[in-house]
């Protein structure tokens, strides 16, 4: 199991960005977090745990994103998961 720490810089909030990755998570089984950051920069991030294999599955997904959302820079660091989270939610 891998951590995966995530930030998304551009078009990512206001336009359901958050929403889009508590489905996605759901539908990969992925536990973890969602939030908007607001400073020192606007972007969305995410911790995330699961497997390798279908984080990275979820990652691509994510970096396209929904319709109206344009991803700009993705910046990811892994670590070893924690097992800290039951689900995946938005704070």
């Amino acid at each position: 199991m891998k951590r995966v720490h995530v930030r998304l810089y551009g078009r990512v909030q206001g336009v359901g960005f958050r929403v889009f990755v508590l489905r996605q998570a759901q539908l990969l089984g992925i536990t973890g977090t969602v939030r908007n950051v607001y400073f020192p920069h606007r972007c969305v991030e995410i911790v995330a745990e699961g497997e390798a294999d279908t984080l990275e599955v979820f990652l691509a997904r994510v970096q396209a994103g929904p319709a109206m959302a344009r991803v700009e820079r993705m910046e990811s660091e892994w670590s070893e998961a924690t097992g800290t989270f039951v689900t995946f939610r938005i704070i």
